[in-house]
């Protein structure tokens, strides 16, 4: 594996870049690499692994008698007749 320097970087690009690896969890040389593989069309995109967060609001809402209420209808509901299957 090689090394690179990059000359030239001006005080508001370091900075911005300082800001972004921070603000990902990153060092500055990781964030670096991530932008030049993704540019480069050497970044793997992760499938399948995007998180939603829309229904984040009702985690943990429900007492204890409403989820009771509510996984008692969907244990009704996975019951199987029998006749319908004969």
């Amino acid at each position: 594996m090689g090394n690179l320097s990059i000359r030239g970087i001006d005080s508001d690009l370091a900075t911005t870049l300082k800001q972004q690896a921070q603000a990902n969890g990153k060092s500055v040389n990781q964030l670096v690499l991530d932008v030049l593989k993704e540019h480069t069309g050497h970044h793997k995109k992760r499938h399948f692994t995007q998180e939603h967060h829309d229904l984040d609001f009702l985690f943990g809402q429900w007492t204890d008698s409403e989820f009771q209420d509510i996984q008692t209808k969907i244990n009704n509901e996975s019951q199987i007749d029998v006749e319908l299957w004969k």
